[in-house]
């Protein structure tokens, strides 16, 4: 079990972001601030310390506490376990930065709601019945369970929380996780934020 004061924040910046034809990180969805900011300031809110996580041939102008991926082909479980092997008796509470409509509501609602005696706490998710790894609070036993599930090659983060001893919560506030990963999507969360 980990207490408090080795809880720290991941905001997962390193994907591709293929599908939206645009860095996610860097969209503007909220006061004109990029959305990696915007995660890290939410973030701060509730953890001492935020980090990004990002490719390590990716830059993010005027970031700091930067965590490149130190590992290949994982997608986001390669922050995860970047973040793990730097800081290897931490827990996590991770968001990804495709979550535009995310708000201090769900995050105060998955602290209150913590079992660090599980692997992680994570919200159901709306759109498929499985933990939401990528807004979640991984303990570090369930990073090392992560990472013995990359060694077999298993590389989806959301089979290791569906497989592994996981609290798994219902959002009361399940509208803020909606993914943007398309300029499609970009503009739908545009329009219920403004």
């Amino acid at each position: 079990m980990t207490s408090d004061n080795h809880l720290k924040g991941l905001v997962l910046c390193g994907g591709r972001s293929t599908r939206m034809q645009h860095d996610k990180s860097s969209i503007a969805y909220h006061n004109g601030l990029p959305q990696w900011q915007y995660l890290a300031n939410l973030l701060l809110a509730f953890v001492p310390e935020v980090h990004l996580s990002c490719r390590a041939d990716q830059t993010i102008p005027g970031a700091t506490n930067i965590i490149p991926d130190s590992v290949d082909g994982a997608g986001p479980s390669a922050g995860l376990l970047s973040a793990h092997a730097l800081h290897p008796s931490a827990s996590w509470l991770v968001l990804a930065c495709d979550l535009p409509l995310i708000g201090p509501q769900s995050i105060a609602y998955l602290l209150q709601h913590r079992r660090p005696e599980k692997l992680a706490t994570a919200f159901l998710s709306p759109f498929n019945n499985m933990p939401e790894p990528l807004i979640a609070i991984w303990e570090p036993a369930g990073l090392e369970q992560l990472r013995k599930d990359y060694e077999e090659g298993k590389t989806c983060p959301r089979k290791t929380l569906h497989f592994a001893d996981t609290a798994v919560l219902d959002n009361p506030y399940a509208d803020e996780q909606f993914n943007a990963n398309t300029p499609e999507e970009m503009r739908e969360a545009l329009r219920k934020i403004n």
